[in-house]
């Protein structure tokens, strides 16, 4: 893998003239400008697609049609299909229970054990030699789970190597009686460029960790009593590693949840209104996580005391984040 902890080569190949040359030499220099190559790429692109790639296919149809296209995958490396290129769907019927079978079509750069010579040249008083290596781009249909809400690679190995990188999806099919039951959908397909627009994704931390305490106020009568802002908070760390950010968003969030609780029984019964001024602390954003703090207040109507907890038990955090 190119990255620069384990790059090779860190001088730069120099020839002289009446110096003698080996093949050694001449493969160093070409793998001297591969690796440099593939560590750009690493550094400065993410895998996936950079151009072409298309997968076509409609309802009925036995074979997918895949265009031309440029990818790179998790270590640099450059995955290019020059033709246009038909591929099988594979031929099965159903999924044993009279459903469809679904399949991602991953594309890969292949092993150097794998690539086929192309050209071959007779040497001076030696034998015939390879000069010239074909690097085709290795194809590879993928079966899915059945779950329709969340379809994973049912082999473990290959699902490991979808998400390192090493294997791109470029489409998802549905194959019911050995042909198309729906048309090739691309939405799995990631690209190789980073977006134009900005990044916004959103979630909600469906139960805070909040670092609270008791918070409560006897009411006066049936006069409402108001607790207000005081000088201590409430805490917790929202999570936001669902948002695969690469860098610190700008975050926004609110508090969702009840905001009118009832307590007591009988003559004692009332209303109590809780609600809470959110703030987000900027130094704690990183791209997985912020910290937010909420100051209470409370109303209580008529006379008995109301835990602050019960509200904070109730509440979740919704927040958005924006990577520029």
């Amino acid at each position: 893998m190119p990255i620069i902890g384990s790059t090779q080569f860190l001088e730069r190949i120099q020839f002289f003239n009446g110096e003698r040359l080996f093949a050694s030499d001449l493969q160093a220099l070409e793998a001297f400008n591969r690796e440099m190559r593939w560590l750009h790429n690493l550094s400065l692109h993410q895998e996936g697609v950079g151009s072409g790639y298309q997968v076509t296919g409609n309802v009925g149809d036995r074979q997918v049609t895949i265009a031309p296209g440029y990818a790179i995958d998790c270590c640099g490396r450059e995955i290019i299909l020059t033709e246009p290129q038909l591929l099988p769907i594979p031929p099965i019927a159903d999924n044993g229970s009279g459903g469809s079978v679904f399949y991602d079509l991953t594309v890969s750069y292949p092993d150097d054990t794998e690539l086929k010579p192309s050209e071959t040249r007779v040497g001076i008083c030696t034998p015939a030699g390879v000069i010239r290596l074909r690097e085709q781009p290795v194809f590879c249909w993928v079966q899915l789970s059945d779950d329709p809400t969340n379809h994973q690679p049912i082999d473990a190995r290959l699902s490991s190597r979808i998400n390192s990188g090493l294997f791109l999806v470029l489409a998802q099919v549905e194959i019911f009686n050995c042909q198309l039951k729906q048309p090739v959908s691309t939405v799995a397909r990631r690209n190789a460029r980073p977006a134009k627009q900005p990044r916004i994704a959103c979630g909600v931390q469906q139960t805070p960790d909040w670092s609270a305490q008791a918070l409560g106020n006897p009411g006066q009568g049936n006069a409402p009593v108001i607790v207000p802002f005081g000088s201590e908070g409430y805490t917790a760390t929202i999570d936001t590693s669902s948002g695969a950010f690469q860098s610190t968003p700008s975050y926004t969030a609110r508090i969702m949840g009840p905001r009118v609780f009832t307590v007591g029984s009988g003559e004692l019964q009332g209303t109590v209104v809780a609600d809470a001024l959110l703030s987000i602390d900027p130094a704690s954003a990183t791209p997985k996580s912020f910290a937010v703090e909420i100051f209470p207040v409370v109303a209580v109507v008529p006379r008995g005391s109301f835990d602050i907890n019960t509200a904070l038990q109730a509440w979740k955090v919704a927040w958005m984040g924006v990577e520029n």
